[in-house]
């Protein structure tokens, strides 16, 4: 029995491999291109460790795909892979719809020419897990309620317009071909291994260097956050309970603005890791809002509790409380993920209004 994970040196996939391997003696193959976002540091503690499988590669490789699924016969794929920034989106949306449409098309086609040919009992047991987001329902009014899994589609973004196709191919190859797909769509993830241009990690790495914490136009925007760990745990539950072709929601039951998860990261950091320059609320610093910027995502997670028994182990306090540790406990980490080609990207991105 073994698992093959797409995406998973990145943020949300590698925590799940680590938190699959931690307490599953079940073997992953790792398949990831190794794009800014992917690395292999995040998975240094499973160096020597045979239930790991690492191959570099693209998941719109379609010889590649065949090969590794031929070889190791998965009972399930786990697809995390894609291009996540809204931000690199609105810069460059071609990546994007390269891997999230193209890369996802590609992926189900060969995922459907091997799971055709195996025998009926590895069939019916064949699990396509597509890890989505929560910004393909697009923005909430503040009082409006929470996304719930058959809110309308209306993507906003190049970003969440690519991973919308996405999700309309999964639930289309499982309409037409039968192939046992189930969907998750999160909210906003933190913890460890968050690539620091992001916001919550973007403003701990710069407070603690010193830098300027942009936040877009008034900071107003309002997100429901999600600790990864409690995602990786919904993976498993879905993986292992959910009815196929349906999709389930996965929130944290925390909406925040930015704004207030700024001051939040300043007070913990004042109270951990205090600067002699004084307070890191004085690098607070508004800037140009993006184009196109969602007001608010909320998240209705009762689907996914009630069928499933599945709710977030962390609060925002006590999960934001270790995301803030984890980076000071990690510098190594941090200053292996920021190249010189990352910091000239941030400096681009956020202009000063």
């Amino acid at each position: 029995m073994t698992l093959l994970v797409t995406g998973g040196a990145g943020f949300i996939g590698s925590n799940f491999v680590l938190d699959w391997l931690a307490s599953s003696d079940e073997p992953v193959v790792n398949l990831d291109a190794l794009t800014y976002a992917g690395n292999l540091h995040n998975l240094d503690a499973l160096q020597g460790d045979d239930r790991h499988i690492f191959v570099k590669g693209d998941i719109t490789d379609r010889g590649l795909l065949d090969r590794l699924l031929q070889q190791h016969r998965p009972r399930a794929v786990l697809h995390f892979a894609a291009e996540s920034h809204v931000d690199r989106s609105i810069h460059g949306p071609g990546a994007f719809i390269k891997t999230n449409v193209e890369g996802s098309f590609t992926l189900l086609e060969a995922v459907r020419g091997f799971w055709t040919e195996r025998p009926a009992d590895d069939k019916a047991a064949f699990r396509f897990l597509h890890v989505s987001t929560d910004e393909v329902y697009g923005s909430l009014q503040p009082t409006a309620p929470a996304f719930t899994e058959t809110h309308p589609y209306e993507p906003n973004s190049p970003y969440s317009a690519s991973k919308a196709a996405s999700d309309h191919l999964v639930r289309a190859w499982h309409h037409t071909y039968g192939l046992p797909v189930l969907t998750t769509n999160c909210s906003n993830n933190y913890g460890p291994f968050h690539f620091p241009e992001k916001l919550i990690p973007l403003m701990i790495v710069n407070a603690l260097a010193g830098k300027a914490l942009p936040i877009y136009g008034d900071g107003q925007q309002v997100r429901d956050w999600l600790y990864v760990r409690d995602h990786c745990s919904a993976i498993r539950a879905v993986l292992a309970g959910g009815r196929t072709g349906e999709t389930y929601n996965v929130g944290g039951w925390n909406e925040k603005a930015n704004v207030e998860i700024v001051h939040t990261i300043c007070a913990l950091l004042n109270q951990l890791r205090p600067s002699d320059a004084g307070p890191y609320e004085r690098l607070i610093t508004h800037v140009k809002d993006r184009p196109g910027h969602d007001r608010r995502y909320a998240i209705d997670a009762r689907k996914i509790e009630s069928e499933l028994g599945w709710r977030p182990a962390e609060t925002f306090d006590t999960g934001i409380r270790k995301t803030v540790q984890w980076y000071l406990d990690n510098p190594q980490w941090v200053e292996q993920v920021q190249s010189g080609a990352y910091r000239e990207w941030v400096t681009q991105q956020y202009t000063t209004a």
